[in-house]
């Protein structure tokens, strides 16, 4: 498994990833494919593109706020 950055990504490459795991993104957030935005399922905060986090083996687009990581490791710890 090889992990790539997309933190300092162009916007287009974000949108490009995000298209091919079925969200969107409204040039700031990330959208589900309903349009609605996409809510971190820790957190419960709005998904930025600036801030969004793909895990190793997931396809689960995370805000990288350090609650959301921990809690994703601890729930999903053994497919790291």
């Amino acid at each position: 498994m090889k992990l790539i950055p997309i933190k300092a990504a162009p916007k287009e490459f974000k949108e490009a990833v995000l298209h091919e795991l079925g969200y969107g993104s409204d040039g700031k957030y990330v959208l589900e494919s309903n349009g609605d935005k996409h809510v971190d399922p820790y957190s419960n905060v709005p998904v930025t593109l600036d801030n969004m986090i793909i895990m190793p083996g997931s396809v689960l687009v995370l805000d990288d706020n350090a609650l959301s990581i921990a809690s994703y490791i601890e729930e999903h710890g053994d497919i790291l």
